[in-house]
């Protein structure tokens, strides 16, 4: 298994994982507890890390959700609680999380070593969400909040590679969003208004975007070794299994 053919593996066993949390009843239940729209949390909860910035840099650094959509939840947000502590309560409850779901991970350990090692290895110039989500301070030393976290950042990493690879094969995000499986169902989702372009004549370039994606992400799981990678991968796997159950 190569260095590209680890992180095209470990894509979605990531995004399971990632949206597991995401969906628990308790994470959603919380949330309504700040008083703020599902999409208010959304877009504050992941770019929060960022601090007091401007929506025009929220958009910028989130690429796919349209900018019109970015500005109505970030300011939403901002009148009631400050994105900033927005995220740092969704890293709390991050932790928790992975303490009630991922502690009893037989292989936990060697699941947490391994991440680590990758997130640790990612080079994050380009990467602005995954830069502010890294250097954010992890308030549980616990094995099963830091799994949850190195997961986290492990699809952070991802979801910023794609843009940059989006970006570089020419696509803007909303034609990368429309050439995707979903199209027209995604960019309703993520704030997008039509009329939309066509998909035919894009997706040869979202596929080659996404191999980019996969050479770009693999160049932090050049950390392991063929074995470990493949160790990692298994292990992802039958995590996302497990909270499928």
């Amino acid at each position: 298994m190569t260095p590209e053919q680890a992180a095209a593996n470990a894509k979605p066993g990531l995004a399971n994982l990632v949206g597991a949390f995401a969906e628990s009843p308790q994470t959603l239940r919380r949330a309504r507890l700040m008083g703020l729209s599902g999409w208010a949390y959304h877009v504050s909860a992941r770019a929060g890390a960022l601090g007091d910035v401007r929506p025009e840099t929220v958009g910028a650094a989130i690429g796919f959700i349209a900018p019109e959509a970015v500005t109505d939840g970030w300011e939403a947000a901002a009148k009631t609680t400050p994105p900033v502590e927005v995220a740092t309560w969704h890293l709390h409850e991050l932790c928790r999380w992975g303490v009630d779901e991922l502690g009893g991970f037989p292989r936990l350990a060697r699941l947490l070593e391994l991440a680590k090692r990758v997130v640790d290895a990612v080079d994050a110039a380009g990467l602005t969400l995954f830069a502010a989500w890294r250097a954010m301070p992890v308030p549980d030393a616990s094995a099963g909040a830091q799994a949850a976290v190195m997961l986290h950042l492990l699809h952070e990493h991802r979801l910023g590679v794609h843009l940059v690879a989006v970006r570089a094969s020419g696509l803007t995000p909303l034609e990368a969003i429309i050439a995707g499986p979903d199209g027209e169902t995604d960019a309703v989702a993520f704030g997008w208004q039509p009329p939309y372009p066509s998909p035919g004549p894009i997706v040869r370039r979202l596929m080659w975007a996404e191999s980019v994606s996969d050479s770009l992400a693999g160049q932090a799981y050049a950390c392991l070794d063929r074995a470990e990678r493949i160790e990692l991968i298994g292990l992802l796997t039958s995590l996302s299994h497990r909270l499928s159950r």
